[in-house]
Formats: structure tokens, C-alpha cells, sequence
């Protein structure tokens, strides 16, 4: 049964709770009493009812949320938003699932544990939809992402034309995935990658101790490889030209490995006894290294030394021959997954191959690409790599899966699913949120962007502030009743709108990069001039070719000539989403420096003198000084065979991941676990009296991230959170050469407050000197841009050009593409657009354009 089309129509004399004690005088969307007693006399109680919630900074939270309704949940970073949404909702609905599936099979699942609630009633199965901070593998794609590939593979297996004599593939056979389909040559990648001696060695006047073989290793690890080679007979002090050419080519390309005892040089003030080397060529080390890596660093570096062409064999197209031999209306299936959605939609439609199985076949794959086309990704191919696309995209292809599912009665739990669109993007997102409802389901949304937050038909604020700040619910109800809690920054945004972009001086550039000829992805031919000494916003919808173009193009150009004699920038500094850390034990601490500064702190103190302490007796990470319990992790697994596996606190440290002994040494009375549980905010007064700790944490306390604890795991901050460690990391360093900082949409997950925090912090950079470039959506940060380029006019093979540039005045004036009339709007302060009252759900969103009133 689909909800009412007036959510809010019917009112009464009792709220739910968490709204009450702001005096919101409205019941549920649908007119019942919200203590759980329908006027009708029936005993359905429409809320979803939860008590006492303590997930992380949570206090004891209670609140009443409707079903069939969209709901949003507001507040400032840190607030704790998503530990009641994700932490405790999902979580909740989550494991009940867990209950019902038989024990065995719960083995084979992972689960999460049970959330620190009271009680949660009312809650049917959900579905999360929580952004991915990992990046996608080069082998995934828009057809993996959307399971589109799957349908089309089924389409060639059942209904394609087959060569006479020829057998009938299973589905897996055209798939590149698989063995079954992957073109032996290139495994199924299209692409061979290859090295020469010209790029491992691209000074052959050097020696091999000089470092001739720039492809190897640095470090102890180069070393080594150097000592294996003089102790197979090799001179490495005689230029690389001169050595004869067989040795050089069994020197970078042998597959042998050969094992040698090595006598390594003597030092003067290192003990060095002789150990066993195994020698590896440098085509083999580069190779494996650009395979087998996890550190995006290293696989970077390697791809340095290899050049990559199109497969000789499959011509690029990844499949086998007799893969490759099959069609469907005469065109193979790489010729299919190459096509704009737009386009295969149009070519299944009228294509001829007969049979019941092709027309279901293809009217099957033609519903699911709809969605997708709808979401405004029409351009995409599925044979485009996920790595390539943006946030936005891959937000928006996962929600084109979920509609297409079909699912009905259960809560769709999402996580900022306008993270990464332009404003003209977030008018489809807020129609396809409006068709989940329709559906019969029920919508959570954690969101800070306000058009979203307008469209909602009900509210949950959770704050005041952040972190230790947080954690209470202070608000429940529809939106127009927000405006009464003082005490709500969401409040103060929503209703206020946007300020006017303030006056600054203008600024005047100090020189330029220019781009010429750019080619890469959707840019085609694209020239393009950025400003030095000033702020410059890339805008531009989703797909447009904004991330291309600075985070590829542009950092590229500067890189390479950042040695250049009377180049102007002297540094480049690339701040991105990516984690600081994958694992519990790298934190916000260790990632700064400021856990060295610490840790010399311990190690001076008397106690740790006495007892001849150093530095690393201080880390959680090595023997010495942590729990040998739980290796310095601080809690153990305690298996539950049918039930999942909880984590409990360690019962030797008690969570503290030091040994007793450690934990004797106290600095100013804190030993060094009760330092690092220290809020930013905390620590920042803490250690006023130390600079190279104080400078630190001021950074991070001025960029908004006071709220986090100096021991918190990178694991569980977000990419935004990431993002900002990041640039207090590189404003602590005081740098004076001209330096050019590249961010990718900084503003991700930012709630309009910190946004002005962090807005702070960028034109500080620019006012000490510095240039800064961010890709960026939110026009209230473009609008205090000193220069704007803007691409379009759309994503794919629609955009890729430079639609404006100029002021932001300039570029909201020309009135050319999707941005200039959010621009113009963020430039005047217009007021915003209304949360929607009583009876305005509509089934396709309500936003306003800008311009239309």
C-alpha cells in the first residue's frame, strides 16, 4: 500500500518523542497518536521507536521516526548522525536478520555486533547504502557495479548468433573476469604492459652503486639488490654503458632468482654479519611490484618504468576468439559494452535476433539500463572502468541497482547519496529518493546537503556540536518545526540561507599554469589557464571531466616541472578522500607526527629515564611497551560459533594496549593511553606548553576536527574526515615556498558550518601566498572563488569542455551551463527554497531552479 500523498496533513496534541520538548505539535505523517495508540483503534504502530542509544558518542539517545517517509538526519560533523542511523538502525535490523538465518549459515556471513541499545521496535529489514571508502579494482566497471554485464552475457550465451560448427558458451565465457573468458595474452585487461632498458635506465653515464637502475627499490631494499650483483661477479662501479650487453640484459630482465651469500661493506658504527640474498631482475621487480602491490604509491611508481598498448592479441577487447565470434544483431560483445548506455538502450530496442529468449532477454537488460539513463548516467559505457568514474557516479549507479530491485516494506538506510553531484545532478537524486518511498519503503538519508534536507518529510537533528559535544537528539519532527530549536546549526542554515558570498579584496594572480591539448578520458583537446596566488573552483555536473582535469592534467603539468629554473610553484601538494590508514592501528596521532612528540614526552620523564627507556617502548605496534594480550590492540575476538563474533575489551590492559609497566609513566598525571582517548580539543590545552604538539593540534582544531580523539582508528573516520587530517597535516608544516594545493570536493560530508571552517583555512593559504584549486559543487564555496572553471555542459562524451571561466560573477553572468544559475543564486544570498510543507511530497522532488522563483 503506498503512503498518503500528504504526509503531514493531520496534527495533534502529542509529538514524538525527541520532538516535544521543542513543543512540535504534529503527530505522525499519517495522523496517529505517536505514544503508539491509533485514533482508529488499530494496534499497527507506525514509528520505528528507539530508546537509549550509545552507539559512540551517543547519550542515552530516544527518538520516534516515521515509516513510509523520507527522513533525514541532520547535524554537524561528528555529531552522530550516522552512529544512530548506520551504528544503531541498520546495525539493529541487521543482526534480527542474522536471528532468522539458520545456524550454520551464520557461520559463513559476516556480522556486525549487537549496537548499544535499550530497545528498538517498529524496525522492518533494511538495506544500507553506506558510501565505499576503499577505491574500486581496475577490473571493476559500470557493468560489474550494476550487475548490467551479468543480463548482457546471459543475452550472448542464450541468444547470440554462433559461428556454424561452433559450440554453446556458458555466460562466464564472456566475461573477462574469468578464466572461462579472459584472453590468455593480456588476462583479460585489454591492455599489455611492457619496459625497456630506455626507461630502467634512463642515465646509462651512471653506475649501478650510483643508482643507474632507477626502476629498483630505494633504500636498504636497492642496496641489497646492488650488494647480490657485485657478489655474483658483476662490477657496479663501471657506468651502465660500458658494462657488455649480455650482462645488461640478464641484469634487468633474467626470470632467474639466484640465491648468493652477500658480505655487506663494513660500517664504521653497524655490526653487519654476511646473510643470503636472492637476486631479482628490475623488469621482474617492476612488474610484481605494479601487479601484486597494495600501496597505491609504489604501484604509481612502477607504472613510471612501463608503457601499455592495446593487447596484440584480443586488439583490446579482453575476451577470447571464439568468445569474440558470437553476436547479437551483428556487433560482438566488446562492440555492445563500448557503447553509451543511451546508445545500447537504443540499439536493443530494434534489434532482429529472434526468439522469446532475446525479446526477454533484452526487455530485461532495457528495464535496468532505464534506471540508470534516468539518474542522468546515459553517457557511461559498461565497459568503463570504476576507477575512472567519480563519487558521484558510483553513488548514483548503486542507487540505479536498488530501484530497479523492486523491494517493498523494507528501510533504505543511505549515506550522504549527494556527495560528489552538482545542484542540477541532486534534483534527480531527490526523485529517485521520492520513488524508493513510493515503492513502499522507507528512507533514511544522512545528509548535510540543504536541498535534500528540505525535501525531507521528516527531520532527525542530532547535535549540538561535535564529538563529546554531541550525541543528543535535538530535534525529531517535520522540518518547518526545526526552526524553533535555538540550539540546532542545521536550523540556523536551513532557514537563514545561504549568506552572501563577503566582500574580500580582489586578488591579484601572481602568474599561471596553462594547459594545452589536454586528451585524457572525456577531455578532448582541452586548453585551460589557472591562476597562481589566487583561489580557483573546477565546477562542472558529475562525469563532466573536473577530476580529470585537475586531479591528472594539471597535477601531471606541475609535477614535472616543479625542477624547472623560474617555475613559480615550488611544491605540490595533492590532498584527496583516500584513507589515512586501513588498518585499527594507524590513527589520527600517528598519521600527523604528533605520536613521535608524544612518545618523547614519555620518554623524558623520570621514571622512563630510570628505567632506560626509549621511544618505542611508548607504541602499541611493537613488543616492549604494549599488551602482549592483545598485541597492543586493546580488545580481543571472542568467538560465539552460531552467533557472530564480538569484540570485548582486552581483559589484561582493559583496553588501554599497554602493559602495566607502561602505563606507570605518566606525563603531567596522564599516562600515555589516557592521552591518547584526549579529544583534539582536550589535547590542544594539554599541551599549550609543548609547540611542535600545540602547533598540531591547533591546525587541527582550526580545520573543525576537534571532536576526534588523538588515538581514534583511521578505520573509522570518514573520507572527509581523511581529507581535512590531511591538510592540518600539511598547515602545521609553515611551509614559505609558493606551494599549490589540488583538493577534490573538500567539502564532502561537511555539514555548512564546517564548510565555513574549512573555507577559513583555504583563503588563509592563498592569503600567505599560496595557490589553491578545488574541485568543488557546493556554490557557496565557489561563490568566495576568485576564479571559476567550469566544464560541461554534460558528463561523458556530452561534456569534457570548458563551458566558462572568469570571476564568479563573470561566470554566473554568461549564463552557459548547468552552473551559472546555482552560481548567481549563491553570489546574491537568494533565500532558499522552502522545506516543503504539508502535501507538497511530490513524486519527482520539489526543488526550485535556481532562477524559477
Amino acid at each position: 500500500m503506498h503512503p498518503p500523498a500528504d504526509p503531514h496533513a493531520a496534527s495533534g496534541s502529542h509529538a514524538p518523542h525527541g520532538a516535544s520538548v521543542h513543543g512540535c505539535s504534529d503527530r505522525d505523517p499519517r495522523g496517529h497518536d505517536p505514544a503508539g495508540h491509533d485514533p482508529a483503534g488499530h494496534a499497527h504502530d507506525p514509528y520505528v521507536r528507539v530508546r537509549g542509544a550509545r552507539e559512540h558518542n551517543l547519550r542515552g539517545a530516544d527518538v520516534d521516526i516515521p515509516r513510509d517517509a523520507l527522513t533525514v538526519f541532520t547535524g554537524v560533523s561528528g555529531s552522530g548522525k550516522s552512529s544512530l542511523a548506520f551504528g544503531t538502525l541498520y546495525a539493529e535490523a541487521q543482526r534480527r536478520y542474522f536471528e532468522s538465518v539458520a545456524p550454520y549459515a551464520r557461520r559463513l556471513i559476516h556480522q556486525v555486533g549487537a549496537p548499544k541499545v535499550d530497545s528498538v521496535t517498529g524496525l522492518p529489514p533494511a538495506v544500507s547504502l553506506e558510501q565505499r571508502r576503499s577505491s574500486p579494482g581496475s577490473r571493476s566497471s559500470v557493468g560489474t557495479v550494476t550487475l548490467l554485464s551479468n543480463s548482457l552475457r546471459m543475452l550472448y550465451s542464450r541468444a547470440g548468433r554462433y559461428p556454424a560448427g561452433a559450440e554453446r558458451l556458458d555466460s562466464d565465457a564472456f566475461s573477462p573476469n574469468t578464466a572461462a573468458g579472459a584472453c590468455p595474452s593480456c588476462q583479460g585487461l585489454g591492455r599489455i604492459h611492457r619496459t625497456d632498458e630506455h626507461l630502467l635506465v634512463p642515465d646509462p653515464g651512471l653506475s649501478i652503486r650510483q643508482g643507474a637502475i632507477a626502476a629498483w627499490p630505494g633504500a636498504w631494499q636497492g642496496k641489497n639488490l646492488r650488494d647480490i650483483l657485485a657478489a655474483l661477479g658483476h662490477d657496479v662501479d663501471r657506468p651502465w654503458r660500458e658494462l657488455p650487453p649480455q650482462d645488461r640484459e640478464w641484469i634487468l630482465f633474467t626470470e632467474e632468482q639466484p640465491v648468493v651469500t652477500v658480505h655487506p661493506v663494513r660500517e664504521a658504527d653497524r655490526i653487519q654479519r654476511p646473510y643470503q640474498g636472492t637476486y631479482m631482475s628490475a623488469h621482474r621487480y617492476v612488474m610484481r611490484t605494479f601487479a601484486d602491490s597494495k600501496s597505491a604509491t609504489l604501484r604509481a611508481r612502477a607504472e613510471r618504468f612501463l608503457t601499455d598498448s592495446p593487447c596484440p592479441v584480443c586488439e583490446g577487447r579482453r575476451l577470447r576468439p571464439e568468445a569474440l565470434a558470437v553476436t547479437v544483431d551483428g556487433r560482438t560483445i566488446a562492440e555492445l559494452a563500448g557503447l553509451a548506455l543511451t546508445e545500447l538502450d537504443a540499439v536493443l530496442a530494434s534489434a532482429h535476433t529472434g526468439g522469446e529468449a532475446a525479446r526477454v532477454l533484452a526487455q530485461d537488460l532495457r528495464s535496468r539500463i532505464a534506471p540508470v539513463v534516468e539518474l542522468g548516467l546515459g553517457y557511461l559505457s559498461l565497459d568503463r572502468t570504476a576507477p575512472s568514474l567519480s563519487a558521484g557516479e558510483l553513488q548514483r549507479l548503486r542507487l540505479a541497482t536498488q530501484l530497479k530491485s523492486g523491494l517493498f516494506g523494507v528501510v533504505y538506510v543511505l549515506d550522504e547519496p549527494s556527495a560528489g553531484l552538482h545542484p542540477a545532478d541532486t534534483e534527480a537524486l531527490l526523485g529517485v529518493l521520492d520513488r524508493l518511498k513510493a515503492a513502499g519503503n522507507t528512507v533514511f538519508v544522512v545528509e548535510h546537503h540543504l536541498d535534500v534536507v528540505r525535501h525531507a518529510d521528516w527531520l532527525v537533528d542530532v547535535g549540538p556540536l561535535a564529538g563529546e559535544h554531541g550525541g543528543e537528539v535535538l530535534y525529531s519532527g517535520p522540518p518547518q518545526g526545526l526552526a524553533d530549536v535555538a540550539r540546532s546549526a542545521t536550523a540556523r542554515h536551513l532557514f537563514a540561507g545561504p549568506e552572501a558570498a563577503p566582500a574580500r579584496p580582489a586578488r591579484t594572480p601572481t602568474g599561471a599554469v596553462r594547459l594545452e591539448g589536454v586528451d585524457r578520458h572525456n577531455l578532448r583537446d582541452v586548453s585551460a589557464e589557472f591562476p597562481l596566488g589566487v583561489f580557483t573552483a573546477v565546477t562542472g555536473v558529475s562525469g563532466s571531466g573536473k577530476s580529470t582535469l585537475v586531479g591528472q592534467a594539471l597535477a601531471r603539468e606541475v609535477a614535472e616541472r616543479l625542477a624547472e629554473p623560474g617555475f613559480p610553484v615550488r611544491r605540490l601538494v595533492e590532498v584527496d578522500q583516500k584513507p589515512i590508514g586501513r588498518t585499527p592501528r594507524s590513527n589520527l596521532a600517528t598519521y600527523t607526527g604528533l605520536f613521535d612528540v608524544v612518545r618523547r614526552l614519555f620518554t623524558a620523564a623520570p621514571e622512563a629515564r630510570a628505567r632506560g627507556w626509549k621511544a618505542g617502548r611508548f607504541s602499541f605496534n611493537v613488543p616492549g611497551g604494549r599488551c602482549e594480550t592483545c598485541q597492543g590492540e586493546g580488545f580481543v575476538s571472542v568467538e560465539l560459533l552460531f552467533l557472530p563474533s564480538t569484540y570485548a575489551p582486552c581483559p589484561e590492559c582493559a583496553g588501554a594496549r599497554y602493559n602495566a609497566q607502561t602505563l606507570e609513566v605518566r606525563y603531567e598525571g596522564l599516562d600515555i593511553a589516557q592521552v591518547l582517548d584526549l579529544t583534539v580539543e582536550s589535547a590542544a590545552s594539554f599541551f599549550a606548553g609543548v609547540p611542535a604538539a600545540a602547533r598540531t593540534l591547533a591546525a587541527l582544531d582550526g580545520i573543525g576536527l576537534g571532536y576526534l580523539r588523538l588515538g581514534q582508528p583511521a578505520t573509522e573516520l570518514s573520507g572527509g574526515e581523511a581529507q581535512r587530517i590531511k591538510l592540518a597535516t600539511e598547515l602545521q608544516r609553515l611551509r614559505r615556498d609558493h606551494t599549490l594545493y589540488l583538493l577534490d570536493e573538500p567539502t564532502t560530508g561537511l555539514h555548512p558550518a564546517d564548510v565555513r571552517v574549512l573555507l577559513g583555512q583555504l583563503h588563509g593559504l592563498v592569503d600567505a601566498g599560496h595557490s589553491v584549486v578545488v574541485v568543488e559543487h557546493d556554490m557557496a564555496v565557489v561563490a568566495e572563488a576568485d576564479w571559476v572553471v567550469d566544464l560541461g555542459p554534460g558528463g561523458g562524451a556530452q561534456g569534457g569542455r570548458i563551458v566558462a571561466a572568469g570571476t564568479p560573477a563573470e561566470v554566473a553572468a554568461a549564463g552557459l551551463g548547468h552552473t551559472a544559475g546555482y552560481l548567481a543564486r549563491a553570489l546574491a544570498g537568494a533565500p532558499p527554497m522552502r522545506p516543503r510543507a504539508a502535501g507538497a511530497a511530490q513524486a519527482h522532488g520539489s526543488s526550485t531552479a535556481p532562477g524559477g522563483g
